[in-house]
C-alpha cells in the first residue's frame, strides 16, 4: 500500500509552502516515481523546536531505535536466516495503519504522539485488480492487474500524514531521520482501484495538515485525524503503462481496453 512521503502551527502558515519549495536544497522534488523499497530520501515537513516548521529530507522506511547498525537494518528490512537456519521474515515499515497508531505497545505510538510530519507527494501509483472471465464463462481466480496514477484534482501535491523517528547507527554514530506514511480506509474512488486491501494514504487538506503537525494534540484529536478520508473529487486517477517504472514519463495516461470506468 503506497509503496511507490506548545505553539500551534496556524493554518495561514501553509501559504509559505511554495516559498519553501523553491528553497528546498534537494532534488527530490523532481522525482517522477520512487519505490519505497529503495529506502531513499524524500521531502518531509516537520515542526521545529521554536514552533515553526521546515522542509527536510528523511529516509522512507521507519526504523526502530534498537537496531544496532546498517547490517541489522538490512536484515530487518529484507529478512534473514539465523545460525539455526530459521528464516525471519522482513518487517515493512513504509506505512503505518492510522487506526492502530495509538494502540498500546505499538511501534508507532510514541511517534504518533510526539513526532508527526507531512510527506509531500505529487501523486502515487496503485494497482487495480480486474476479474477475468474464462472460456466457460466463469470468473477465474487469477485477476488482471492494471497500475493507476493518482494525483490531486487541483494543485500540484498531496499532503500525506506521516510519523517519524530518529535512528542512530551505533557503529558509526550517524543519526538520520526516518518516516512512515500513515494509511487510512479507502474512499469511494480508491476502493475501486486498490480493491484488494481497500487502503489509501492519509491525505489531508491544508487546514488538517497544519493541525496534524501542531504541538500538544491529544489522543482523541490524533485518532480523529488519523482516520480522515479525503473526498474522491479531490483526486484524479487514470491507468498507466504496466512498465511505468522504466518509462521516461511514468505518469503517461493510457487507454486500457475492458477497464470499468471509475466512479467519483
Amino acid at each position: 500500500m503506497c509503496y511507490y512521503n506548545g505553539v500551534k502551527i496556524k493554518y495561514n502558515d501553509f501559504i509559505r509552502l511554495k516559498e519553501l519549495e523553491h528553497q528546498y536544497p534537494f532534488e527530490d522534488l523532481s522525482i517522477a516515481v520512487q519505490s519505497g523499497f529503495e529506502y531513499s530520501n524524500w521531502p518531509v515537513i516537520k515542526p521545529t523546536m521554536n514552533g515553526d516548521w521546515e522542509m527536510v529530507k528523511m529516509e522512507w522506511g521507519f526504523l526502530p531505535f534498537y537496531l544496532k547498525d546498517r547490517e541489522a537494518v538490512k536484515k530487518y528490512r529484507e529478512g534473514y536466516k539465523d545460525e539455526k537456519g530459521k528464516f525471519h521474515t522482513a518487517v515493512i515499515t513504509l506505512n503505518a495503519i492510522g487506526e492502530e497508531l495509538l494502540a498500546p505497545h505499538k511501534m508507532f505510538r510514541d511517534s504518533a504522539l510526539r513526532r508527526r510530519c507531512i510527506v509531500l507527494s505529487s501523486g502515487f501509483y496503485e494497482w487495480r485488480h480486474v476479474p477475468q472471465i474464462g472460456k466457460s464463462g466463469k470468473i477465474l481466480k487469477a485477476t488482471l492487474k492494471y497500475p493507476y496514477f493518482i494525483k490531486p484534482a487541483k494543485g500540484n501535491f498531496f499532503l500525506m500524514a506521516g510519523v517519524w523517528q530518529p535512528w542512530t547507527d551505533k557503529e558509526t554514530g550517524e543519526t538520520i531521520e526516518t518516516f512512515a506514511i500513515v494509511t487510512t480506509a479507502a474512499n469511494k474512488l480508491m476502493a475501486q482501484i486498490h480493491n484488494t486491501k481497500l487502503r489509501m494514504p492519509l491525505i489531508l487538506p491544508e487546514k488538517e495538515a497544519a493541525e496534524w503537525i501542531s504541538v500538544g494534540l491529544g489522543e482523541a484529536e490524533i485518532s480523529k485525524l488519523a482516520t480522515y478520508q479525503i473526498p474522491s473529487l479531490s483526486m484524479n486517477a487514470y491507468p498507466v503503462y504496466k512498465d511505468f517504472r522504466e518509462r521516461e514519463n511514468p505518469m503517461e495516461e493510457i487507454k486500457a481496453e475492458g477497464l470499468p470506468a471509475l466512479i467519483y
